[in-house]
């Protein structure tokens, strides 16, 4: 069945191929490059220009001031792996095959758990087919085996880490054991002890830059920051020293990474190609609660919730779009938008086409064009944890109504739960503390029978 469903794959990719428009050396480098930045772990308000008064992120702000930032955008996952299929298929995480986080190798087959399934056409996949050269730099997290890592999902070029984690210095993913070094290059493991893992990023992208110089490249940049381990430089450290634990650690990881991304701000300026890239930032899901982030350090302002819950805080994320001469500049956005779009997004910018693939993104070029435009959505929808409802954390939201099963938080004292069904209106309760259900029973009816009919089609499509 999985040859079958390769083969079907491959045949799609070239019918895609065989329509793409072929274009000269010199139209190709019209095509704008594009870089996507996906931090880790990162909160819903963790930047100066989202509120934050006691971090240091001038050049997260200088893409804002520079582009188009989102105020009401979801990631597509609480959690890390979910997230990353969501973003690189344009589909919901469910739709590309993956309810949960990926283990780590040794837990793989004992929980049935083995990463992306590779008939998933990814954004690196579509990408190569329109010309582009696509390399992903950082956290992988989509699976270990040859044909779920990087190069067998689309990308021309790989470096970084497998796994969810690593330490930054040593390239160690430190669990409960076995403890794994995690630092590869393509396909082959290397060895850089003692170097700092945010800078080799960096001086790989360079390389790419400089590299590909003549032909269009779309970089997959993915951060394993501010996510534990937090290492922030010792300058930061000691720029923090004033606040409390764990937020002065959480700060000097997070200024840590944004002098990183200026580093390649600049080097696009520099080769004089900043005006022909697209550059795309986004945290993948709210801060961490648990216990190896020192119970938190991130902060979400006025919503509730962390990684893992479906409150506002575990999903409403920090996102920003620069494309100079074609983004807005400085601009603020309000309407919903989701992680999924990017995807379609991209591939208008780009002029890629995807009118064969049957993905949930919708561009959302009319809301960044304007902010008068509707939202692309008018139900949207998230699961988690399993394809079984009854027992996964799902949402459905329409409006300002929003139906969250089986709600769940996660704090230093233990896990809450909430009731089976809680019911918010965002616009009467944005923390959302009270659970409306019982004075709503309308909506609470409409909403479930919208998600009942969802998750229905969703596991007919996936034989669940």
């Amino acid at each position: 069945m999985k040859k079958i469903q390769t083969t079907l794959k491959l045949i799609l990719l070239l019918l895609i191929s065989a329509t793409s428009i072929l274009a000269s050396v010199t139209e190709k480098q019209k095509k704008p490059n594009v870089i996507v930045i996906l931090t880790d772990d990162q909160g819903s308000i963790d930047l100066n220009c989202y509120g934050s008064t006691d971090l240091v992120t001038p050049n997260m702000d200088r893409l804002a001031k520079e582009g188009v930032r989102f105020t009401q955008f979801y990631s597509a996952a609480s959690v890390c792996s979910p997230s990353r299929a969501a973003l690189l298929t344009g589909k919901t995480n469910l739709r590309a095959g993956l309810w949960g986080n990926v283990p780590v190798p040794a837990n793989a087959d004992k929980l049935k758990k083995y990463g992306m399934p590779t008939e998933q056409i990814t954004m690196a996949e579509i990408l190569k087919t329109n010309g582009y050269f696509t390399a992903l730099v950082g956290k992988w997290h989509l699976g270990h085996k040859p044909h779920t890592l990087p190069n067998g999902q689309g990308f021309d070029y790989y470096f970084g880490h497998h796994g969810g984690c690593i330490d930054n210095y040593s390239h160690f993913m430190f669990w409960s054991g076995p403890n794994m070094h995690d630092l590869y290059q393509n396909e082959t493991e290397i060895q850089r002890p003692g170097e700092f893992f945010p800078d080799l990023m960096v001086s790989e992208i360079k390389d790419i830059i400089d590299k590909k110089h003549n032909e269009p490249f779309f970089i997959y940049w993915a951060f394993n920051a501010p996510h534990y381990p937090y290492q922030g430089e010792p300058k930061w450290l000691e720029h923090y020293k004033d606040l409390p634990t764990p937020r002065k650690e959480y700060a000097a990881f997070v200024s840590t990474e944004d002098e990183r991304i200026g580093q390649v701000l600049d080097y696009l300026d520099k080769t004089g190609q900043a005006e022909n890239t697209i550059v795309i930032f986004q945290s993948d899901h709210g801060h961490s609660t648990e216990e190896r982030a020192f119970w938190g350090g991130g902060n979400a302002g006025k919503y509730r919730g962390s990684k893992f819950s479906y409150f506002e805080g575990g999903i409403r994320v920090p996102a920003i779009i620069r494309y100079p001469g074609v983004v807005p500049e400085n601009q603020v956005r309000n309407q919903l938008c989701m992680e999924m779009d990017w995807f379609a997004t991209i591939a208008e910018l780009t002029g890629t086409d995807i009118s064969k693939i049957n993905i949930d993104g919708k561009s959302i070029m009319p809301v960044i064009e304007s902010n008068s435009a509707k939202s692309p959505h008018d139900v949207v929808y998230w699961q988690h944890g399993s394809y079984d409802d009854n027992i996964a954390q799902w949402v459905v939201r329409q409006g300002d109504w929003k139906l969250i099963g089986n709600a769940k938080e996660r704090k230093r004292e233990g896990e809450i739960k909430e009731d089976k069904l809680f019911l918010s209106n965002l616009k009467m309760d944005i923390s959302e503390k009270e659970n409306l259900a019982e004075k709503y029973p309308k909506e609470v009816k409409k909403l479930k029978a919208l998600h009942d009919k969802w998750i229905k089609g969703v596991k007919k499509e996936m034989g669940k």
